[in-house]
């Protein structure tokens, strides 16, 4: 009876000589796929999210979504000085700290939520590549 031999460094299962690599690997890839799924729920969720932003005391309120696009611009003109030589100057120094300001809190907004959903991926990731996230 002639013996099977196996060429050296080859394995039946996909993880080379650890069994558990393969189930290791299974896990991984689900819980990716879960991620995505998650992700994408959020993006759709910021998508319709919004927040308010307000400078001058409120002369400004900028809304704003998750997605960064401004859905609404109030101006109190209450609260501006129109007798003021330099209304319009100080009107256009309003509005621009109001839409830096919208986007900044839009993104951070966006942001925290994507790292509650991404945070477990440095744990899955070999060789101290989790560093890439934060």
């Amino acid at each position: 009876m002639a013996k099977k031999i196996k060429a050296k460094g080859t394995s039946r299962n996909p993880g080379g000589g650890n069994p558990l690599a393969g189930a290791s690997q299974a896990g991984m890839l689900a819980r990716i796929q879960k991620m995505q799924e998650e992700m994408a729920q959020a993006q759709q969720s910021l998508e319709n999210e919004t927040m308010e932003v307000s400078v001058g005391g409120g002369a400004v309120v900028i809304t704003i979504t998750g997605h960064q696009r401004v859905q609404a611009v109030k101006i109190d003109k209450e609260s501006l000085d129109m007798e003021d030589e330099d209304w319009l100057t100080d009107l256009q120094d309003l509005l621009a700290a109001a839409f830096n300001q919208a986007v900044e809190q839009s993104q951070a907004m966006a942001a925290e939520r994507m790292e509650g959903i991404t945070g477990g991926l440095d744990t899955m990731l070999p060789g101290g590549l989790g560093g890439l996230f934060g």
